[in-house]
């Protein structure tokens, strides 16, 4: 099971203002996912949340692809950015996470997560979505957040 925070929250999401990621903001307080991406978020310019990181040869497996584990990590903190206005400052975990890998990533491409919240009530928020390499779907995906009080 895995633990995210809100957008804004003491967390540590902070805004990049230089370089490549300019414009995007990404976790500061999260050493794990910082040190398996890091990856970035933003709003789109259709007004949906988008994730993204660039593939790395540490994020590849021994075939010289992106290791499945790397993937999912990314997709487990896409759900929460996904689900945001669904938990407001409220917290979560992941009850339920799957993947269907329909392409493999390779070094250098830039890989997003998009997706949405098909059904939220209650304590549970089920999310869908798509991950792309360079624009290529690579991963469908479904997760389950379970809100959670501190």
């Amino acid at each position: 099971m895995s633990e995210s925070e809100g957008v804004g929250s003491e967390n540590g999401l902070v805004a990049v203002t230089e370089g490549e990621w300019a414009g995007w903001s990404t976790w500061q307080g999260d050493s794990f996912e910082q040190s398996s991406g890091p990856f970035y978020e933003r709003v789109d310019e259709n007004g949906q949340p988008v994730c993204a990181f660039r593939a790395e040869q540490r994020h590849m497996n021994g075939a010289g692809f992106m290791h499945g584990g790397c993937t999912l990590t990314f997709v487990d903190g896409a759900i929460f950015t996904i689900a945001q206005e669904n938990l407001g400052e409220g917290h979560g975990v992941t009850l339920n996470l799957t993947g269907d890998f329909l392409e493999p990533v390779s070094v250098g491409q830039m890989v997003e997560a998009r997706g949405e919240v098909v059904r939220a009530g209650g304590m549970t928020i089920f999310v869908q979505g798509l991950v792309t390499a360079d624009g290529k779907p690579a991963l469908r995906f479904n997760g389950i957040i379970r809100r959670i009080k501190r």
